[in-house]
């Protein structure tokens, strides 16, 4: 920059002698850890933020909880099996516009056995959920009926089971006591500043929810969620820095041999100059070496060792264990996740992952599990073209040509090792101008060791392999994928293997081929459809999501399959249980009140609300929008889907604005246990839920005030006599009076 602006007597100097040493005519380069610079008598020192001036930062955002993924998930599409909180299982057949009190209302209309229809206003969509499965052989409910009551009663029951044992479990290991970690500050953002990247505010809020976890003095038990590329590692590292330095020990525990090498590496690089023993315990070591490793590990002298799943072995003893980092947890079997919960009571554990197994999501989901999404993509971080295609000869040359063009590098992936030769030969005849290096399991250490370090350095342009490379591999310069028989992968599988590309700034492409002559099966078609669906950015959490939904939970608790989800449907499930468990941790003694005191206040104003199609075009953003209204937690989140409306759409109609007004004086009812709220032109009727108040003495209080216009009816219904000739002064006025019985309530 100086350069370009004409200043060019600039020296590089490497310590304070030598810049003393300057002549006036000179001007000394040198990198110190200034932001800023100083003045005295006889030289002035310039730093970076009084040339550029000070850095800008980001406003954070709001964090990104997990409901959120699921209830953008949840929408609900035509045809779709749903569950009405009330009335049980129905079938979504559209969404209908009716005419209330002579005001449009858009409605969606689900019908039940019988026929028998269920119009449910827009505003209200929170009663209802996706039954979560496709299988449309599910029985209907009938409309009034008994059976859903009863089938929801016992669904409550078991799930008051499931949630006192998950609690026991938790708080077995929440009185357990660990001393809490220390850390230095000023060495510990050394060690941050080698990180080579801006943290996004994502990896911020995780590295902080992990340090206030290990500040407690009790066992740290969470779950990072973030998908492939996204800066998991680095929380890993940060988190492992703070226990060694602490003279305490670190196992890291890996799926694979060539991420447990790619670990290795990587946290030899970042803790280089610090006191810190590192080693790897795997199928890549020797047996002396191993021997040594295990002898060291014993002993105490490493603090950090990456392994395998051979560190859950009997014959490993540690020295002074007291953080398990396990990196795809995913990946890891029954018996290895049981050895883990015998480590889990006494020692930090942080569990990494993109794609968590559906029991381990939900686990989290309810509660049992501190989690902590990364969600925001590293900048300059591009998404990630996704294709399905019959496998075709020319397309798959042209796709790894281009990408030898660029100077970049290629993944074919076979689903066994017995298709790795007929690959190869493809590999030669139509592409035989490009090396080709082979990986897979069977590979002798050496071999498999060999050809990776060849791929690494750019000497080979087609790694053909198995998915042993789905876990974890960075590697920057590989930017398309082939997949052949992607319908013989699973779906986090699929998601893994794709994130092997796209992890730098370049434009990555994946192909996922099919056999021209075999159709995929219904289940396999319907994976690679949500694959191709979510080729956004930070999409991993949502497939997990899917993959919940097309596989089920399980039972949390053991290895057998739980029936509970279908009688009452996954979101209801959920929903249940997460309340279960909350109302048992707070020792609440009546579990069934506040499992049931999930409800919607039903509004009546008579004006239009809706979004009509003029103002989105379409219907499933309208329903998603709908979804994310009825979800909106305060008003602050109500102002701003206001502005976020304005934004994507436009100055909204007054059907809009009085939807917004609707769902702001709705969020009102429920704070003052408002349970039914009908206005009209000439006054308003409330009735609170089970006829009761929280401050009943504040209510006779405000009601003498205004005797005037508000008188309290022997059937505890709230009368309001007033005279509204606009319907935008009707609600303001029903908003300013469920704000102020809100106030009360408090």
């Amino acid at each position: 920059m100086l350069t370009k602006n004409g200043i060019h007597n600039t020296v590089a100097v490497n310590n304070w002698h030598e810049a003393l040493n300057l002549s006036n005519a000179q001007i000394g380069l040198a990198l110190l850890a200034l932001k800023q610079g100083f003045v005295t008598n006889k030289f002035a020192v310039i730093g970076e933020q009084d040339i550029l001036g000070p850095r800008i930062n980001r406003t954070p955002r709001r964090p990104r909880r997990a409901e959120h993924f699921i209830s953008e998930l949840s929408s609900v599409s035509q045809g779709d099996l749903v569950v009405h909180i009330d009335h049980g299982i129905g079938r979504y057949i559209g969404l209908q516009t009716i005419d209330v009190n002579a005001a449009p209302h858009d409605c969606l209309c689900i019908t039940y056995e019988g026929g028998d229809k269920l119009l449910v206003p827009v505003e209200n969509i929170e009663v209802l959920s996706r039954y979560g499965s496709p299988d449309t052989t599910a029985p209907l409910d009938k409309l009034g009926g008994a059976a859903w009551q009863a089938r929801k009663a016992k669904a409550k029951q078991r799930i008051r089971k499931i949630a006192g044992e998950l609690i026991k479990v938790a708080a077995e290991r929440s009185i357990r006591e660990l001393p809490p970690v220390k850390l230095a500050i000023d060495p510990y953002q050394e060690f941050c500043a080698r990180f080579p990247y801006h943290e996004t505010e994502d990896q911020i809020n995780a590295i902080a929810d992990v340090f206030d976890d290990l500040a407690t003095g009790k066992p740290l038990d969470r779950l990072i969620c973030g998908d492939v590329g996204f800066g998991k590692t680095e929380v890993a590292l940060r988190t492992a820095y703070a226990i060694a330095m602490n003279g305490q020990q670190v196992a890291i525990i890996t799926p694979t041999t060539l991420l447990c090498r790619q670990h290795l590496h990587t946290f030899r690089n970042r803790f280089s100059g610090l006191p810190i023993r590192i080693a790897q315990l795997s199928r890549l070591v020797g047996s002396s070496e191993a021997r040594e490793t295990r002898q060291g590990i014993a002993s105490g002298e490493i603090d950090i060792i990456i392994g395998t799943h051979s560190l859950l072995g009997k014959t490993i003893n540690f020295a002074n264990l007291a953080l398990v980092i396990v990196d795809e947890e995913q990946k890891f079997g029954v018996i290895h996740k049981e050895r883990l919960k015998t480590l889990r009571n006494n020692v930090h554990v942080l569990t990494l992952t993109a794609t968590p197994i559906p029991r381990t999501l939900q686990m989290a989901m309810s509660g049992i599990r501190e989690l902590s999404l990364i969600a925001t993509p590293p900048v300059d971080r591009l998404s990630i073209h996704t294709f399905i295609l019959p496998f075709d000869p020319m397309s798959i040359r042209d796709a790894l040509i281009r990408e030898n063009r660029r100077q970049g590098q290629s993944f074919f992936v076979c689903p066994r090792i017995s298709d790795i030769k007929d690959a190869e030969s493809f590999l030669k005849e139509w592409v035989p101008e490009l090396s080709v290096g082979i990986a897979h399991g069977q590979l002798t250490p050496g071999e498999l060791d060999s050809v990776m370090h060849s791929f690494y350095e750019n000497r080979v342009d087609i790694l053909l392999s198995t998915n042993i490379v789905e876990s974890g591999l960075d590697l920057p310069d590989a930017n398309t994928l082939i997949v052949y028989r992607a319908d013989r992968f699973g779906l986090s599988q699929l998601y893994q293997l794709r994130g092997r590309v796209g992890r730098d700034k370049r434009r990555a492409y994946a192909y996922l081929t099919l056999s021209p002559r075999i159709s995929p099966t219904a289940t396999a078609e319907r994976r690679l459809q949500v694959m191709q669906s979510l080729d956004e950015l930070g999409a991993g959490f949502s497939l997990a999501s899917h993959d919940l939904d097309i596989r089920g939970a399980g039972n949390l608790l053991g290895s057998e399959q739980s029936g509970h989800i279908r009688e009452v449907g996954f979101e209801l499930y959920q929903q249940m249980l997460e309340e279960a468990v909350t109302t048992l941790r707070s020792n609440e003694p009546n579990t069934e009140v506040a499992i049931s005191n999930n409800w919607s206040p039903q509004i009546s104003v008579g004006v239009g609300v809706l979004i009509p199609e003029t103002y989105v075009k379409d219907l499933s953003v309208r329903l998603g929008l709908y979804r994310r209204l009825s979800r909106l937690s305060s008003l602050d989140e109500i102002e701003e889907m206001k502005n976020e409306l304005a934004d994507r759409f436009g100055p909204f109609p007054d059907e809009v604005n009085n939807l917004l007004e609707i769902v702001a004086i709705k969020f009102l009812c429920r704070i003052a246990s408002i349970e039914k709220l009908d206005a009209g032109p000439k006054g308003l009727t409330l009735s609170f839920r089970n006829n009761s108040y929280p401050n009943p003495a504040g209510l006779i209080e405000y009601i003498n005030v205004n005797a005037h216009y508000v008188n309290l009816r022997a059937d505890h219904k709230l009368i309001f006599r007033r005279s509204w000739e606009q319907t935008t002064d009707r609600l303001k006025d029903i908003r300013m009076i469920a704000q102020k019985l809100a106030k009360l309530a408090v």
